[in-house]
């Protein structure tokens, strides 16, 4: 009986966001397709345009979609493409699918709003451009979470003839997952062909979640690279400058905006802060959480507590029985929010997007901004195009919801916050590896970032078949 297998690269291959990868040809004689994440594209004028792309598979064809985690660049047009006809199960962790359900909805809460928005200033004459697209209906998450089946971590599953699914922790945010595929090579289950996608790999010994998990054996390796070309500073160092910019700021009477992803990230800085006062490093601190999915987000970190590193754990319980060393407020709806631009100083306020997108960071942003006495505290990866990166890369003016608002608060970038794994990090986990794979795919990274870590595999560990993935690009990966 055959076996056959390619690979496409339908997403974030030369970029961040937009993960889709493409399993097809035969397992034991019998056809399928199945595809690893489907995630939405994020920043830059072409976002529209990419989301709206059809995939070069008929949906009513694939058989099955492997989702390594819920943040949106991974799962965000899932629901677009059960829309489509996609018929199969989707597979993640159980933590992962709980993500879904706040994340997916989120989505399509906010892509009518927008749609809305830019209506209503069209009538009036204020909206230049097409229209935001809307890609999916709440109504199409609902359908589409129907199709979920939950897969335990280091739990071996067939999920179509012959090919089965693993689940390994990869330390990024809750329930996200390693995922390798095996594809059995005859019909007495002798010998298989093993597949694995990295997906968004966590740093070492960083606070909240447990350190990935490495795997021993693959055939090929998708393996992400956001990071690919530096490093972090270490937990000491982030724990430090933020020690400073907070106390600093503070003692100029300004406040503290942090954008952060809601899944994740905003656990984490709360985490941090916790570890500072609990330390005497900072002062009791004022702590607004004000995005309703980071708030969800944090109580479901609290539901699965025993996925949570040692560390976390007894943090959180030390901060139960101190409750008032961090006034930790979750702010609840619109107005709740909007009264926190009124606070001149000696507010911590974490709200998302991570990348200064969309939400409520808006307008704390708008408001904060102009004011030199206030410090931004950037989160995480800021990809091109985004109003995070542009504030980032130094821009003394920036367009907010319509408006020109000068950039004068200071502004930090705390890269030892990150979810994803530097460049030290990757190499760390690609050595767990007992032999170099057949054939090692960059993915999930920019294009000088993933072109530094091509060469430094290969200077540093020897493997030889390493590409650089590139967008729809489509390779036979075994033929017998």
């Amino acid at each position: 009986m055959k076996t056959q297998l390619n690979i496409d690269f339908f997403g974030a291959a030369g970029e961040v966001t937009g993960s889709k990868h493409g399993l097809s040809g035969q397992c034991l004689g019998q056809p399928f397709k199945i595809l690893i994440d489907y995630g939405m594209h994020q920043g830059g004028r072409d976002a529209d345009e990419k989301n709206l792309r059809h995939l070069p598979w008929d949906p009513t064809a694939i058989d099955a979609i492997t989702l390594t985690h819920a943040h949106i660049d991974h799962s965000g047009l899932l629901p677009r493409l059960c829309a489509q006809g996609f018929k199969g199960h989707i597979y993640c962790t159980a933590a992962t699918f709980a993500l879904l359900k706040i994340l997916l909805l989120d989505s399509a809460h906010i892509q009518k709003n927008d749609y809305d928005r830019a209506v209503k200033k069209k009538e009036r004459g204020r909206y230049r451009g097409e229209l935001p697209a809307v890609l999916y209906s709440t109504h199409d998450v609902e359908a589409c979470l129907k199709k979920v089946k939950v897969i335990d971590y280091n739990n071996p599953t067939e999920i179509l003839p012959g090919i089965t699914l693993e689940f390994h922790n990869a330390g990024h945010i809750l329930g996200s997952a390693i995922a390798t595929l095996d594809f059995r090579l005859d019909s007495d289950n002798s010998e298989t062909y093993r597949v694995t996608a990295s997906g968004d790999l966590g740093m070492f010994n960083k606070p909240l979640l447990p350190n990935p998990e490495y795997i021993h054996r693959t055939d090929a390796l998708l393996i992400e690279a956001t990071y690919g070309d530096r490093d972090h500073k270490s937990l000491d160092e982030t724990r430090a400058e933020l020690t400073e910019v907070i106390n600093k700021t503070l003692a100029h009477g300004g406040n503290i905006i942090m954008p952060a992803f809601a899944v994740g990230r905003a656990q984490e800085i709360l985490l941090m802060l916790m570890a500072l006062v609990k330390a005497q490093k900072v002062p009791e601190l004022h702590v607004w959480l004000d995005s309703p999915m980071a708030v969800a987000a944090t109580h479901l970190t609290e539901q699965y507590f025993s996925e949570l590193d040692e560390d976390a754990q007894a943090l959180i319980t030390w901060y139960k029985h101190n409750p008032h060393a961090l006034h930790l407020r979750f702010v609840a709806d619109v107005e709740e929010s909007k009264a926190l631009n009124r606070i001149r100083s000696g507010a911590v306020i974490i709200s998302a997007s991570g990348m200064c997108e969309a939400g409520r960071i808006l307008h704390h942003l708008k408001h904060n901004l102009p004011d030199a006495r206030n410090a931004i505290i950037m989160t995480g990866f800021q990809a091109y195009g985004t109003l995070g990166r542009r504030i980032v890369d130094g821009q003394t003016m920036v367009r907010i919801m319509g408006e020109e608002i000068n950039v004068k608060a200071s502004v930090h970038t705390i890269g030892g916050l990150s979810a994803h794994a530097g460049q030290a990090d990757l190499l760390t986990w690609l050595k767990g590896f007992q032999r170099a794979p057949q054939k090692t795919y960059i993915v999930h990274g920019e294009t000088e970032p993933t072109q530094i870590f091509q060469k430094k595999i290969m200077s540093e560990l020897g493997w030889q078949s390493v590409q650089v993935a590139t967008a729809m690009q489509h390779e036979r990966l075994l033929d017998q």
